[in-house]
């Protein structure tokens, strides 16, 4: 698409498109809304910051959903890490966890001619996902694809994941198990979704089956704190916790303690992510290692491949493993096996 066809399209010059686009002095309201109209028909989009240059670029767009979930951190390492030899720049953009704010830094990617992007965990639909990739390579993490795809993606197994933290909790006795999971419309590609799969099934598989449950909030921390203290006075309590994400599991931690419950005495608490502040002595936090680095190092990898030429879609999954610490051990505890 060109500024010749939008011209063509409208029953105009090239130079009357040209000042529209422009914005220049002199334009008629007229002549405006026909050229806009062309424009909005044909999908045509300038580019707003390298119009008329040729070639690549060498800057790779990379939106994630916020800056509050220490795992992006670690998911960028990954990227940077593999870009360090090459001319490749990734540009970040910040989604919200809003899909109208994931297309306008879509748009306002390409527009700027960077040469592909990573999207990791968008809210946008897989249609809209599915339109992006047929502008521009593209790679997408924590999604896992039904059926073919034109566009990359990069996850870990997360129903595998959701299997070790139960069969974990179930050797370690606990039998009141509840999933504390992320409150998005549905969608069988997200990995939250996956993850309960596995959950839900290695429960049945423990003889756990009547234990299950599945509580869903927002990631806003007021709402995750008022919804673990819920649980947390309830009774019968939970034994046990497995959230979504560490950034998670450190809030149902804070509010375990504010309650003055032992973890994991009263309480055990999981996350998912093994990011670095699991490790911290006031957290002590089990979790799932999805190694985030090797996660982002991939989807680097795979978008570079895709800018040289590669057509064919890749899928990669990445074994995740359980890191167990102080937060599901109690005292004395002997592991009943699996």
């Amino acid at each position: 698409m060109t500024i010749r066809t939008v011209a063509a399209d409208a029953g105009v010059s090239v130079a009357a498109v040209s000042k529209v686009l422009r914005n220049a002095y002199g334009v008629s309201d007229a002549l405006r809304a026909k050229v806009q109209e062309s424009i909005t028909r044909l999908g045509y989009r300038p580019h707003a910051a390298a119009r008329g240059m040729r070639g690549q670029s060498y800057t790779l767009g990379v939106i994630l959903p916020d800056l509050t979930n220490p795992f992006f951190a670690d998911i960028m390492a990954g990227i940077d890490a593999a870009l360090e030899r090459t001319e490749y720049q990734p540009l970040l953009g910040v989604g919200q966890s809003s899909p109208a704010v994931e297309l306008e830094l879509v748009d306002a990617m390409l527009d700027r001619q960077m040469d592909g992007l990573i999207l990791l965990g968008p809210r946008m639909t897989i249609d809209r996902v599915a339109a992006i990739a047929e502008r521009a390579p593209t790679v997408v993490m924590a999604h896992h694809p039904v059926g073919p795809t034109r566009f990359d993606t990069v996850n870990d197994d997360d129903q595998l994941g959701a299997r070790l933290i139960v069969q974990h909790l179930a050797g370690m006795g606990y039998r009141s198990i509840v999933y504390f999971s992320q409150d998005l419309q549905f969608n069988e590609s997200q990995v939250t979704y996956h993850r309960e799969i596995g959950y839900r099934a290695a429960m049945t598989e423990a003889g756990l089956g009547r234990y299950i449950s599945v509580v869903m909030a927002e990631q806003a921390p007021r709402e995750v704190r008022t919804l673990v203290r819920q649980l947390l006075q309830g009774r019968p309590r939970p034994e046990a916790i497995f959230c979504w994400t560490d950034f998670i599991a450190f809030e149902a931690l804070s509010v375990a303690r504010e309650l003055g419950l032992s973890v994991p005495d009263d309480v055990a608490i999981v996350g998912y992510d093994n990011t670095r502040y699991c490790d911290l002595a006031q957290n002590a936090l089990t979790s799932i290692d999805q190694s985030g680095q090797l996660l982002g190092l991939q989807a680097a990898r795979l978008l570079v491949e895709r800018i040289k030429g590669r057509e064919e879609a890749e899928h990669l999954v990445i074994t995740p493993r359980l890191v167990v610490r102080a937060s599901t051990v109690r005292k004395n505890a002997v592991s009943t096996g699996n």
